[in-house]
């Protein structure tokens, strides 16, 4: 298997104590500002399941429109 080759098992959430299938893959740095205490420790990547990655969503809401207005 190549490097960029798809795997053939999704990876479960990041999020200590959730199972779920991952839906988004994040740094590590910008998943820990917004979801702290409950990342699994590890790696450079987080992956959350489709709850986890609408809370991230909601919570840079506002830094994320900042940075496409390019302030």
């Amino acid at each position: 298997m190549t490097r960029h080759a798809k795997k053939e098992e999704k990876d479960n959430c990041s999020v200590e104590g959730c199972k779920e299938p991952s839906h988004k893959s994040l740094s590590r740095k910008k998943a820990a500002d917004v979801l702290t205490s409950t990342l699994s420790q590890g790696g450079r990547h987080v992956h959350l399941c489709k709850e986890h990655y609408k809370q991230y969503k909601k919570a840079t809401k506002k830094d994320r429109e900042i940075e496409r207005l390019g302030w």
